[in-house]
């Protein structure tokens, strides 16, 4: 066994394989960035040796300087984690040319399956079920034209070297084939530097099954049971659980049967998944291989009691699998969703800033039946930056049952501590406890179907309350809008979605009333003790846990039971110093990166035109028009940084 182990990753998944290999005996060797110098992961680690800037080129994706840091440190072998350079070829081969093992499968592996043409061939030489599709080499449209002809539609195509959803479209028709086709290929050459396409018969509703495979330098391949992640937002799983519920017995069987072919099939040599989509009848159809360790392998290591990074460990130091096939058993149930710092409230925006507090562990202990695990890469006092990825932890459940692992990771969510920043805690709740979803395993389509994705809905509470707590001071003590020689009467502007909405709160000497948007909102408040002040508004009765105005005023952010909300706020006595709507709607959001300019000075736009694309967090935001106008100047260009509040371009009205 190895004595000494270089993560060369960060966050979460760095935190995690340092835990096992600290408890095998293993010395620890983290990276970072400048962001991340007082990260958990650097602070977990025996060692630690920075890589450089914080941007992720700069710092995570230079294998060299990776490289070079393993053999100066005397490292013996490099883990990668997932995402960045764990399913990079050349980062395995470079490992290889070093003499350092690479924690993963070897670089033809990563090759093979890195191609979704190439990984349809393979798979459909080694008698894997697939989707009637097509991943030749001639991309011409005449061809694509022809196979979607023959497969039928609705049709989705693929950019070959994709993933996360991006370069993927779903047609309908064939007349709208060509411009979907064109989008897709400048999407994917622009994400990718790939524009090579596949295309495959869509299923309207599928649902989506994977396998945890895994291999060995012996000949030995196994499987570790399946996960069903159908809960998606955007091609991006959003709950994962295993085993996957509802799911016949031969079907099953099928999958297993269908994952250990195809990793025979490419020598398969570590951890991996094989994904598949279920028709909800017979049929399972091969989709990808992802050759690393999953984001949600957690779940597959609750139900058969097995370290998967420690079997990674051991297999890449040249030992057979641990277990044989017949020996490795799945017992209860796991359910895993990942914790965001993001705003399901405006289109599920990351946020930055410092996590003021954190702690989902103990209040689950008195919960369900279940246990709760958090795997993360942060703590209370540690900030989200706007480098990587928004993710505050990886939640996870184990119980008996279904029923009762959805229970306790539901129950921990909502009343365990989340401050300093707005996250998706009540979206998840909200998927966990909906009706369809305890009943049955939705499809992919449940966030659409069910509405859940749209997280717009039912803040007018949420909106009620900031305004209460903005207006009257309980925030920070600060008010907004009182003056001298008026009424006892506080308003506030507040921006909905790019409509401002009034705000107004009176005190009669007894109570609060509200009034938002011209809709009055019943409101009494009371003592909630330790758990808060108590605000029945409405229908409504939530727990104001906490909140906070941003350093520059310009919003408000209210935690409570019901979910968090972020309040933009202009003052209504001074609106015209605070700019108006169109003006937010033409600023950067949070500090960002511009990856598209799509206009020019001059150039006239009608609303809802794209004007600039921005990425921040592995998140594009689209800036669109606010009206029809003319441009009359672009502040930056592709490339640039921007700042939170950044006016972008000028825009006049017609």
């Amino acid at each position: 066994m190895f004595s000494k182990l270089l993560i060369a990753n960060r966050g979460e998944i760095a935190c995690r394989v340092m835990r096992t290999a600290q408890a095998m005996g293993i010395t620890t060797v983290a990276v970072y960035s400048d962001a991340d110098a007082h990260a958990m992961h650097v602070r977990m680690a025996d060692e630690a040796y920075r890589l450089g800037p914080s941007a992720a080129s700069e710092s995570y994706l230079l294998s060299d300087k990776i490289i070079e840091t393993a053999k100066t440190c005397g490292a013996e072998a490099i883990h990668p984690g997932y995402g960045f350079l764990s399913e990079n070829a050349g980062f395995s081969q470079a490992c290889a040319d070093a003499g350092i093992a690479f924690v993963g499968p070897m670089p033809h592996t990563i090759e093979a399956m890195g191609s979704k043409a190439r990984a349809k061939q393979l798979m459909g030489e080694a008698g894997v079920p697939m989707l009637p599709g097509y991943q030749g080499d001639d991309q011409s449209l005449a061809t694509f034209t022809s196979e979607a002809d023959r497969i039928g539609y609705p049709v989705l195509l693929k950019a070959a070297a994709g993933g996360g959803g991006k370069g993927m479209r779903i047609v309908e028709r064939a007349a709208d084939l060509e411009g979907e086709l064109e989008s897709a290929k400048r999407e994917a050459m622009s994400a990718f530097g790939d524009d090579r396409f596949i295309v495959e018969k869509f299923l309207g509703a599928p649902r989506h099954v994977e396998v945890q495979v895994f291999g060995d330098t012996h000949g030995n391949v196994v499987h570790l049971f399946e996960r069903d992640c159908s809960v998606q937002r955007r091609y991006q799983k959003v709950v994962e659980e295993a085993p996957a519920p509802n799911l016949p017995e031969h079907v099953r069987a099928n999958l297993h049967r269908a994952a250990v072919e195809a990793a025979r099939k490419v020598d398969y040599v570590g951890a991996g998944t094989v994904e598949f989509l279920y028709d909800g009848a017979d049929g399972v159809y091969f989709m990808e291989m992802n050759t690393r360790l999953q984001v949600e392998h957690p779940v597959t290591e609750e139900i058969t009691g097995v370290d998967l990074v420690e079997w990674q460990l051991k297999v890449a130091a040249g030992e057979p699998i641990p277990l044989a096939q017949d020996d490795i058993i799945a017992e209860g149930h796991a359910v895993e969703v990942r914790l965001y710092a993001e705003d399901p409230s405006e289109n599920y925006l990351p946020q930055v800033g410092r996590l003021t507090g954190f702690d989902l562990d103990e209040p689950a202990r008195d919960f369900g039946q279940g246990v709760i695990r958090v795997d993360t890469g942060v703590e209370a006092g540690d900030v989200i930056t706007p480098f990587y990825d928004p993710m505050i932890a990886k939640v996870i459940a184990f119980a008996e049952t279904r029923t009762d692992a959805l229970a306790t990771l539901s129950d921990s969510l909502a009343e365990g501590t989340i401050s300093g920043l707005v996250t998706n805690r009540a979206f998840l709740v909200d998927i966990l406890r909906h009706d369809d979803f305890v009943s049955a395993p939705p499809a992919t389509t449940f966030l659409k179907v069910t509405g859940l994705e749209d997280k717009r809905a039912g803040l007018e509470p949420l909106h009620a309350a900031a305004a209460v707590m903005v207006i009257a001071g309980i925030i920070e003590g600060e008010r907004i809008g009182f003056r001298l020689n008026a009424p006892d009467v506080a308003q506030a502007l507040l921006s909905d979605g790019g409509e401002r909405v009034t705000a107004r709160v009176t005190f009669d000497g007894h109570g609060w009333a509200a009034e938002v948007g011209g809709e009055a909102w019943p409101l009494a408040l009371s003592d909630g003790g330790d758990e808060g002040l108590i605000m029945e508004i409405g229908e409504a009765s939530l727990i104001l846990e906490d909140g906070w105005i941003d350093d520059d005023g310009s919003s408000a952010v209210l935690q409570t039971s019901l979910g968090s909300v972020r309040v933009p706020i202009f003052d209504a006595f001074a609106a015209a110093g605070q700019g108006d709507a169109a003006e937010q709607a033409l600023s950067s959001p949070m500090p960002a990166t511009v990856t598209g300019v799509m206009v020019s000075a001059g150039d006239t736009v009608v609303s809802g035109d794209t004007l600039m694309t921005l990425e921040a967090m592995k998140m594009e935001t689209v800036i669109k028009a606010p009206y029809a106008g003319t441009v009359d100047e672009v502040h930056f260009q592709k490339g640039d940084s921007v700042a939170k509040g950044a006016l972008l371009l000028g825009l006049t009205e017609a």
